[in-house]
């Protein structure tokens, strides 16, 4: 796997379809220019974040390439990633990411952990998704996550043993800002732990957050992509709209994990043996 990947930080309008296809469609295009092989979009940027009550409006179903528009068309050249809301055969409704690549759509994950705390209320809207599996494409092996999936320890530690080279994020995550920092503190605790989980997992971290409002809230922004070693390759602005790229390597891969095995070495049948016996006795 050697690519180029590029990070399109942008914002999306509630329940505007059609006009946020055009967005990507834009952004494609400037991505393919800039000589990416694989364009990421950030979570739900196909619907907006705060669909509420349209989600089953926005939904898209099993073989409803149309409402991708030119963005399949465009696939056959480069490789693209979007969030969106999948509907599933049985009528569920996820909050999801998508991947496009040689004219062909699939939904490669879902949501695991909508939240429903503080400001958040996904849970109302969205089914969990029950897996994290990563996928092979033309370009190597990836796997996404959604947002709130990242704040959760075993789901990037399940994608880098189930081989992907490269975990990417796609997030909308809000502004909390506090005293007079310029910097939103959200931005300074995900960028530490994209480099932890980078550093401990020895993958390619890809962080692609959203920017604008929506319903008085605002995001920031602050995409980014971590090396295998912990380092920052690249980080988009804070609040704007933006596109960057990122060289990734599998021999970035596999010289960090050479030159420290704490990855290699780790024992997933010890791991699995010593979580059944904690769920075990939780129900005695």
């Amino acid at each position: 796997m050697n690519a180029t990947i590029a990070i399109a930080q942008i914002d999306s309008t509630i329940g505007d379809l059609r006009g946020n296809v055009r967005k990507h469609v834009d952004y494609v295009k400037r991505a393919a220019d800039g000589g990416a092989d694989l364009v990421v979009f950030p979570e739900l940027s196909m619907t907006g974040y705060s669909v509420r009550d349209i989600h089953w409006e926005v939904a898209i179903r099993p073989g409803d390439d149309k409402k991708f528009g030119e963005l399949v068309k465009l696939s056959k050249d480069i490789s693209i990633i979007v969030g969106g809301v999948e509907e599933s055969p049985q009528h569920g409704l996820y909050n999801a990411a998508f991947f496009l690549e040689k004219g062909r759509v699939r939904p490669v994950h879902r949501k695991l952990y909508p939240p429903t705390y503080g400001m958040f209320e996904e849970l109302r809207y969205f089914s969990p998704g029950k897996s994290a599996r990563a996928f092979d494409t033309l370009l190597g092996r990836f796997g996404v996550l959604i947002c709130e999936d990242l704040w959760h320890l075993p789901l990037p530690y399940l994608l880098a043993k189930d081989n992907a080279s490269v975990i990417v994020t796609l997030a909308a995550s809000p502004t909390r800002l506090s005293g007079r920092e310029e910097k939103p503190a959200i931005a300074t605790v995900n960028a530490e732990h994209h480099r932890t989980y980078a550093r401990l997992l020895s993958s390619y971290i890809l962080f692609c957050n959203r920017v604008g409002f929506e319903d008085g809230v605002n995001f920031w922004g602050g995409s980014e992509a971590v090396g295998p070693d912990g380092e920052t390759i690249v980080r988009a602005k804070l609040f704007e709209e933006d596109l960057v790229f990122a060289e990734v390597h599998e021999d970035n891969v596999r010289r960090a994990r050479r030159l420290s095995r704490h990855f290699l070495d780790d024992d997933e049948t010890a791991v699995l043996r010593e979580l059944q016996r904690i769920i075990e006795s939780r129900n005695p």
